[in-house]
């Protein structure tokens, strides 16, 4: 086996999970200055990268409990309907995230009712001019790949703070216990699938909002951490499109493909009947197909548990091939030739 080369600590990061999602619930637990609920009328998070994830997961997690809706943005601007009955979520690791300065000031001249999440930076000395709530984190505790817990966790329990999603901390505590058991026995699992992923094209599918989310991570946690190209979608929208993409090549994709696919327990039921299409179908056109299932008390729980074996994958992917997970140099060299800006 490679020896593991992890400059940046990517794998401490990933394994403190479970406690990084509590602390994030006792950095929000008592925030002040929160707005009342009777006067929010809708909830709007602005992230970029893992931060823009985040919000992803957020809505997928907590939004059907919800009786607001959540819209996500990643850009430079915020909605034009944002107004002062808009909750807004400005998600930062660095502080300095240019999409998110323009966007949340904008948000905030419009009216909207901003709660900054960021290790510093820009972005918390606007909150503190704002005199709009404020949750600092770490950014060298939390590297922003591995701060999903914090960046998803304390927007949750913001919103059960106001009203807007109770018993959001019994999820995470679920969740958190989750995570440690799965931590406990993670290992060798995740280091088989990697061996079985590596020198592939990892396609990663999922089943509903839950599921989605999920393979994303996977996805995106394969592509920065393992350096490896890899490709999510969902059950069902990919029977209604990608699964007519299969077939004609299959001498070409046995060779280059693996499935993983990633089950969990709030599936509809036409969701399930549909991953029975899936594997008839894409068991011959694959070279390999892997099962993940989620484990834990409730959706919060399992969403958490597939994305965290996701992670633990993608460090073994790369550690497989003696890799260093940590640097990202083409998303450097794209943001440095974007904007001059490497964050």
């Amino acid at each position: 086996m490679n020896e593991r080369v992890d400059t940046l600590g990517m794998w401490p990061a990933i394994n403190r999970l479970p406690e990084q999602m509590l602390d994030a619930v006792d950095r929000a637990k008592d925030l002040a200055r929160l707005p009342d609920r009777s006067g929010i009328a809708n909830v709007l998070v602005l992230g970029m990268g893992p931060c823009g994830f985040a919000g992803d997961l957020l809505a997928v997690a907590a939004g059907p409990f919800m009786p607001l809706p959540i819209v996500v943005v990643k850009s430079y601007q915020p909605p034009s309907y944002v107004d002062e009955q808009t909750l807004v979520f400005a998600l930062s690791a660095s502080g300095d995230t240019p999409e998110i300065l323009q966007a949340a000031t904008q948000a905030a001249e419009a009216g909207g009712r901003v709660v900054a999440v960021t290790g510093g930076g820009q972005l918390a000395r606007l909150a503190t001019d704002w005199g709009a709530p404020l949750i600092e984190v770490d950014p060298m505790l939390y590297p922003p790949r591995a701060g999903l817990g914090v960046f998803t966790v304390a927007p949750m329990i913001v919103l059960e703070r106001m009203g807007l999603f109770p018993g959001a901390t019994q999820w995470v505590r679920h969740a958190v216990e989750q995570i440690r058991r799965r931590r406990d026995t993670v290992g060798g699992t995740a280091l088989a699938l990697a061996r079985g992923l590596a020198g592939t094209v990892s396609l990663i599918y999922g089943g509903g909002g839950l599921g989605l989310v999920a393979a994303r991570h996977w996805k995106n946690m394969i592509n920065t951490s393992a350096k490896s190209p890899a490709f999510s979608a969902g059950v069902p929208d990919l029977l209604h499109n990608e699964i007519a993409g299969w077939g004609q090549h299959g001498d070409l994709t046995r060779q280059a493909f693996s499935l993983v696919v990633l089950r969990h327990e709030h599936e509809h039921p036409e969701v399930m009947r549909g991953f029975g299409i899936v594997e008839e179908m894409m068991e011959e056109v694959v070279g390999s197909v892997h099962l993940v299932e989620a484990a834990g008390e409730g959706p919060v729980a399992q969403i958490f548990d597939l994305m965290y074996q996701g992670s633990v994958t993608a460090l073994e992917m790369a550690a497989v091939v003696g890799l260093d997970p940590g640097p990202v140099p083409a998303i450097v060299t794209a943001r440095e030739t974007l904007i001059g800006d490497p964050r």
